[in-house]
């Protein structure tokens, strides 16, 4: 009797089935692609590392504003292709590596709930059964295309984060419907490599949920570099290459690309995979779930983008590690006020915790205290002419963290700083006794704390 199956192997599956077999319990994951699932393989790995090369010829671009002549840069778009597939690739072996290591039995396959029996969750792959006494499900989600007229006539032309990252030549031209993140990184990416980005969003502001000042500053960033923003625009049809759209004011309008990137969100994966057979009970698309990652039916738990909840690695790994530390003894719950957040353009945006807007949703009382990145001296020496901000929320009677939010490079390194604060539930006063390195952009945290 197998003490755990997982099914999915990205980072809810992977995680989880590492931790459960390092503290002794037999595991079975079951992965009918690849190990690290949308994440390792479409998502987050291959997209930081196609932005990377970008970033390089970014800066090759630009050595001039730090005394290094390196106009004559080229890139080679296939190399660039190349080094994520080969990323990638390492990555995937490297889960393969753990799973083995900790004794996790693997098998590539498409995994059926058949039911329960007496002794467990029962479940078919390749033609064999197996049984289980607890199920952690991590489907996952998949890219979700809205049925806008067009869209399936237009045949290759459109592109989800999947077919884009497959691509094995550089669109001239790119109609990106969707001003989310991924919208956001790709268009980051060909507008560093010269292509004619155009970005289509239903919104008022880019990068929804996120604090809309660091936005709309990213926003005008990337407008300078040439980037076409058509915001509070809804896509009425797809013509081939040509994507129609209607402003706030009726007025149509058009934009024409080589490819087509529909980027508009994403979708919990509940079915193909016999969770009816367990009358597991759905809510808002995902599966419903409570604090410690359970379900409605006992010993049947659920973690990662199948919840619909956070569609995010960090939160799906934690969500996994809450799952095996109640199995093994400790008791643990997903809490998801410090779960941070990340754009992974060129400048960065990261954020944690409350912004403005969520606080005033909530009727929280707050006061808010932001500085330019350039108070740091580290961020002016390796920024020449860069945008930064730091904006650093806290409660308005006790001085608690609430949320913290940045602009500049390399703010995606610093944010753990902001999230451990904010779980640990500190003050201005406490954070004012804390000693940063120096010097270090992640100083520009200590010095807006004491701008309040």
């Amino acid at each position: 009797m197998i003490d755990l199956a997982i099914i999915g192997g990205g980072p809810a599956g992977y995680v989880a089935a590492e931790r459960a077999g390092a503290k002794g319990l037999s595991v079975i994951l079951f992965e009918k692609k690849e190990l690290g699932g949308v994440c390792l393989n479409e998502g987050c790995i291959p997209t930081k590392t196609l932005l990377y090369s970008a970033k390089v010829y970014d800066t090759a671009m630009h050595g001039d504003k730090y005394g290094v002549d390196a106009k004559s840069a080229t890139f080679d778009f296939s190399k660039i292709v190349d080094r994520k597939n080969k990323v990638v690739k390492k990555l995937v072996a490297g889960v393969g590596a753990k799973m083995k290591g900790h004794k996790v039995t693997v098998v590539k396959g498409s995994a059926m709930i058949t039911g329960r029996g007496a002794e467990g969750v029962e479940i078919e792959c390749n033609g064999e059964k197996f049984s289980a006494k607890n199920l952690l499900i991590c489907t996952g989600s998949e890219a979700f295309v809205p049925p806008i007229p067009g869209v399936k006539e237009a045949g290759d032309i459109i592109l989800t984060n999947r077919e884009i990252l497959a691509l094995t030549e550089q669109p001239k031209k790119l109609v990106i419907i969707g001003g989310g993140v991924i919208g956001m990184e790709f268009a980051s990416f060909y507008n560093s490599l010269g292509s004619e980005v155009t970005v289509v969003e239903m919104l008022p502001e880019i990068l929804g949920g996120l604090d809309t000042e660091m936005s709309a500053m990213l926003r005008d960033v990337y407008a300078k570099r040439g980037v076409k923003f058509n915001l509070s625009c809804r896509v009425t049809e797809v013509k081939g290459k040509e994507v129609v759209y209607v402003d706030k004011d009726g007025k149509t309008s058009s934009a024409v690309g080589d490819k087509i990137l529909v980027s508009v969100g994403r979708r919990a994966v509940t079915s193909g995979f016999g969770l009816e057979n367990l009358g597991v009970e759905l809510f808002k698309g995902g599966i419903k779930v409570d604090n410690k990652m359970r379900t409605n039916i006992p010993n049947v738990f659920a973690a990662g983008d199948v919840t619909g909840f956070s569609l995010l690695a960090h939160t799906a790994s934690r969500e996994g590690e809450v799952v095996v530390n109640n199995l093994t003894g400790r008791n643990d719950v997903m809490r998801y006020d410090a779960i941070p957040g990340v754009v992974y353009t060129n400048p960065e945006i990261s954020g944690v915790g409350l912004t403005e807007e969520s606080a005033k949703a909530k009727n929280i009382p707050y006061k808010v205290a932001k500085l330019p990145m350039a108070y740091a001296g580290r961020f002016i020496a390796e920024n020449e002419g860069g945008v930064g901000l730091c904006k650093v929320l806290v409660g308005e009677k006790h001085g608690e963290i609430l949320g913290v939010h940045m602009l500049g490079n390399p703010s995606s390194e610093m944010i753990y700083g902001a999230c451990m604060a904010i779980e640990q539930e500190m003050t201005l006063n406490e954070m004012q006794e804390v000693v940063f390195p120096h010097p270090t952009v992640s100083e520009i945290f200590k010095e807006t704390v004491f701008s309040f």
